[in-house]
């Protein structure tokens, strides 16, 4: 017979390095962040939620300041594993009608998190989602095969190389150099062997189904001139669930959450109205 410990409160904070702040008694907002970053990234964001919200941000495992002995590598295999994160650190918080806000593959991640177990959930901001990277019969992911290919190879080949190419270019507002700078930094501090992986997971899964089983509220935010998540997959996402309204902002690149973070929690607050 086989016992399985649980994991207490304790180890699912240390964990993912959940931190808590705002009004304790407000609706929780939840701020998760995309691949190569942390809860860092939503450091000019959250203040504008602290005086009616209870803010929590974690750290997705094998970033930032998460536990990087819990990652394992059969778990993270899917990003089911982090939604299963997601999940644990609501329950142990005890958390509901929450509104979470996903930046990039972490959109993807509160779309399986909301599916597993929806009864946590008022409310889905997705930023920059994409439920499929690779171009498909009827569908445009914005990259064919062989670009994703040759991504993963650049970024086997050569993490930190690829991290100072690829950050500006993910970033755009080339006008604003040190927005590509401060992506940069974020990258570079992530384990390679751990970036690797985690960047397989993110370009090659394909979630469009799980995207149609949404049925909470959920707001679509896309930039303009987004080259990891273009126009075109936004609306997509928009399209496949029911419950979902669309909102063209008027940034650009794939982070707003730095490039633009009034006109983000602006649309935030006006959804949530």
């Amino acid at each position: 017979m086989t016992f399985t410990t649980p994991i207490s409160e304790t180890d699912i904070v240390r964990r993912n390095n959940v931190t808590i702040s705002g009004n304790p008694t407000g609706r929780p907002i939840v701020f998760v962040h995309g691949f190569g970053c942390s809860q860092e990234m939503w450091r000019t964001v959250v203040p504008r939620f602290e005086d009616d919200h209870r803010v929590v941000l974690l750290d997705l495992v094998g970033a930032g300041g998460s536990d990087l002995t819990a990652y394992d590598p059969v778990k993270y295999d899917s990003l089911h594993g982090y939604a299963d994160d997601v999940l644990e650190v609501l329950d142990a918080l005890d958390l509901r009608d929450v509104v979470y806000v996903g930046h990039s593959v972490a959109a993807t991640i509160g779309v399986l998190a909301e599916t597993t177990d929806r009864s946590r959930f008022g409310a889905l901001v997705l930023v920059g989602p994409s439920p499929r990277y690779i171009d498909d019969d009827g569908y445009s992911g914005g990259f064919e095969r062989s670009d994703i290919d040759g991504l993963l190879d650049a970024l086997d080949a050569n993490y930190l190389g690829w991290s100072q190419t690829m950050a500006p270019v993910i970033m755009g507002n080339s006008d604003r150099p040190d927005l590509g700078r401060q992506l940069t930094d974020s990258f570079c501090t992530v384990d390679p062997e751990i970036a690797r992986h985690f960047a397989r997971v993110t370009f090659l899964s394909d979630n469009r189904r799980d995207f149609r089983a949404v049925r909470t509220p959920t707001v679509v935010l896309q930039c303009s001139d987004d080259v990891i998540a273009p126009t075109s997959v936004g609306r997509y996402v928009h399209e496949q669930i029911p419950t979902s309204r669309f909102v063209q902002l008027s940034a650009t690149g794939h982070c707003p959450n730095l490039s633009a973070p009034d006109e983000l929690a602006d649309e935030i607050r006006s959804f949530l109205r």
